[in-house]
């Protein structure tokens, strides 16, 4: 019962690092641009498929014309940032030929979120025409490896998951409260009408949050696929809405939220799923956290904001 227990438990940190990662991408958008980027999801998908491409590169290093081939460690090491960096260049063309031009025109925010919604479509749909139907199997990177105590086990990539959220989440905090850029954000989230008389360029840090949230949707689509080596390009979508759902109910606009709120629809999910028949999950889940969000509905550290007329 107990090996159960905690068997159950590193599953739920697992799923609940892959709801972290995607969620703080949400947090960062709509904490700057009180934008809530739906097309977020499906970054996620891009990032999964970036990796494929790029593992699926560095695996074959010989017929890329390097003199060596590359280890396993080598090429996560190299995965990891090439696949953020080029999900974050997805990302960031989106802000400047979809957000940026209604952003200045002053649209109303509903118009913002219909075309988020259908950068999303238009992400699932592109990958759907360039790479067609059919699922890809994610290449073996890393050796797996079972460390075992007393009858309970632990995979090597379940511990890269869980580890990686963490450090994720402490350096955005860092960013967020220790630096001046990060300062820039909160300031912009504030009165963004303000900032640009102190100087700061509104442009500049919004590309930047762009980037920082399109590129842990990179990582979380590369951890995701080496968990799990199937991909298929309508990948992005529940997995993003759930992700998005874990940022409101721990109060979307706070990363301590974001974070908190993935690790326990990951939790809730796993428990569900220990008990009820896994059919269960999502509707057991989703009306916990419905329970939640009636008696706080700004989240749990979600504060109301205020508006003066």
């Amino acid at each position: 019962m107990l090996t159960s227990i905690i068997q159950n438990l590193f599953n739920a940190l697992q799923w609940g690092s892959f709801y972290s990662l995607i969620a703080l991408g949400y947090t960062l958008v709509y904490g700057v641009l009180l934008l809530i980027n739906f097309a977020h999801g499906d970054i996620f998908m891009v990032g999964a498929y970036i990796s494929f491409f790029v593992t699926a590169v560095l695996l074959g290093s010989y017929t890329v014309g390097l003199p060596f081939a590359l280890s396993g460690t080598m090429v996560l090491a190299l995965a990891v940032p090439l696949t953020m960096i080029l999900t974050a260049f997805v990302g960031v063309m989106l802000e400047r030929i979809a957000y940026r031009p209604l952003r200045r025109k002053g649209v109303n925010r509903l118009y913002v979120v219909i075309t988020a919604l259908m950068c999303g479509l238009i992400l699932e749909n592109g990958n759907l025409a360039l790479l067609g139907a059919s699922r890809k199997s994610f290449p073996e990177i890393l050796e797996k490896v079972v460390y075992s105590v007393g009858s309970f086990s632990m995979t090597n990539l379940k511990l890269l998951v869980i580890f990686s959220a963490i450090l994720v989440f402490v350096i955005l905090q860092i960013i967020v409260t220790r630096t001046k850029i990060g300062m820039a954000m909160r300031a912009i989230s504030y009165d963004k009408f303000a900032v640009p008389l102190m100087g700061i360029p509104i442009d500049t840090i919004i590309v930047f949050t762009f980037i920082l949230g399109s590129s842990l949707a990179g990582l979380a689509g590369l951890l995701f696929a080496m968990s799990y080596p199937v991909l298929d390009p309508f990948m992005g979508s529940l997995i993003g809405w759930k992700a998005f759902i874990a940022a409101v109910v721990g109060g979307i606009g706070d990363i301590r939220g974001a974070f908190v709120g993935g690790f326990l629809l990951g939790f809730i999910e796993i428990l569900v799923m220990a008990v009820f028949p896994s059919t269960f999950r999502d509707l057991i889940a989703f009306s916990i956290l419905l329970i939640i969000l009636s008696m706080k509905p700004t989240g749990i550290f979600g504060v109301a904001r205020t508006t003066k007329i």
